[in-house]
Formats: C-alpha cells, structure tokens, sequence
C-alpha cells in the first residue's frame, strides 16, 4: 500500500511536524536514560504496527549504542534477562498506556514506575508514550512506511 498522504507537505503537517520535533528534544533533555526513550519507543510501535517509527527508533538506538539484541528482544520483554527492573517497569506502562482499557493502567505497574523513576522522569515516561502513539496513530492512518529513515532526521524537522 502506498501512503495515502505527504504529512510533511502541508502547512498543517510542517507545523506539527515541528511541535513533535521540539516535544522528542524537550524528553530528550530530560533525566529519562535514552535507551528507555528508545525501547518505550520501540515497544509502542511494534504494538500499534507503525513501520515508519520502528524503522526511526530501531536506527536512533543503535546509533546511540544500543544492543540490537536487545532491540531484537524488545517484543518479548517479559521472558528476557536482558532488560533492567527500571526498564521492564516502563515497558509495561507502555503497553498497559498503548493497549488503553477502561481501567487506565494498573496500580502495580504505576508503582513499579514509581520505584524506579523519580517525578520528572515519571512525567517525560507518561509523555513520552502520549507522544509516541500520536505518532504511530498519525502514521498508521495514513499508511506512511519504513526503510527510509534518516539517523537524525526528525530532528532536522525542529
């Protein structure tokens, strides 16, 4: 299937193609490690089918040293040893965050979360799987794929 539009060819979509640029710098800056922007990333976009972040995020990680394997195994977190209780705590927010059921996410995950990561890491983690699905969700809609990707060329949209 072919994109059923350029979202970086409107007025509109350059705009908020920027925002999103300037939002990914702002967690970027955070205290949040990058490799958990990198797997939570990963993780929201492998569950919502997005090619196009999965393409962007697999590249980013490993241009910032990041263990393929460990991307490799991102899907299959839970039966792994290769993934921190820090990290194994935000990769189930993520999941319980993208897969939304009436009843939000559970209290033991937030408390795992809790443990490990302070209030400004907590806030760039729940915004960081806000801004991710927006994300999935504007390219899945449209069908924009993967391959392509550019390191660094998000960024260049800020």
């Amino acid at each position: 299937m072919e994109p059923r539009i350029n979202l970086f060819a409107t007025q509109t979509g350059a705009k908020l193609a920027k925002r999103f640029a300037g939002l990914n710098a702002v967690l970027h800056e955070s205290t949040l490690p990058k490799s958990v922007i990198e797997l939570v990333s990963l993780r929201a976009s492998q569950i919502n089918g997005c090619g196009l972040c999965l393409d962007m995020h697999v590249k980013e990680a490993i241009a910032q040293g990041e263990d393929p394997l460990r991307l490799h195994l991102v899907a299959g977190w839970r039966e792994t040893t290769v993934f921190t209780d820090a990290e194994r705590a935000a990769l189930a927010l993520t999941e319980e965050g993208t897969q939304l059921t009436p009843l939000g996410t559970s209290d033991e995950t937030w408390e795992a979360v809790r443990k490990h990561f302070d209030d400004e890491e907590t806030v760039a983690l729940v915004s960081l799987i806000s801004l991710i699905n927006a994300a999935n969700r504007l390219n899945v809609i449209t069908r924009q794929k993967g391959g392509d990707y550019q390191v660094g060329a998000f960024a260049q949209h800020g």
